[in-house]
């Protein structure tokens, strides 16, 4: 199964709020940048994730986007469901195709149904905490790490 363009920027968005982001809300523009991300289609995106409740934004000088909730409270079928809608009507073909008889005889529509459940448990099961800490086991540079600090 390939995901949508929308929802894999929708992850690496997220995962750079939660990596980077360290509670100060960060620009549209600056994650654009560091995931090379279109701004225009990244702000599309951060609109479905903050009607979602999975992000908050602040208006104005020193604006931008935030998590909602801690990094182990949002999962990433939070993330996919934000985007998609609910696994079960963006996984599961049309109702002409749940079953019955069609060209090639009676299909298992029923299969549909349990691979999207398979599929929603295992993205339930892994939080943006996990994609960090994951990333920091990985030596996974974050983006302050070639900020200096000077003292005078």
């Amino acid at each position: 199964m390939r995901w949508s363009l929308q929802v894999q920027y929708g992850v690496y968005a997220m995962f750079d709020l939660a990596y980077n982001g360290r509670e100060t809300p960060v620009q549209v523009r600056v994650i654009g940048e560091r995931q090379r991300i279109p701004t225009r289609y990244l702000e599309q995106i951060f609109q479905r994730l903050r009607r979602a409740h999975l992000v908050q934004g602040k208006r104005g000088p020193g604006g931008g986007y935030r998590l909602a909730r801690p990094p182990a409270a949002i999962s990433l079928r939070d993330i996919v469901e934000a985007i998609e809608g609910p696994l079960d009507r963006s996984l599961v073909p049309d109702a002409t195709s749940r079953g019955g008889a069609g060209r090639g005889g009676f299909r298992p529509g029923f299969l549909w149904n349990g691979v999207a459940d398979q599929m929603g448990r295992g993205l339930a099961a892994t939080t943006l905490e996990d994609l960090c800490r994951e990333a920091a086991r990985r030596a996974v540079r974050r983006a302050d790490a070639e900020s200096r600090t000077y003292v005078i």
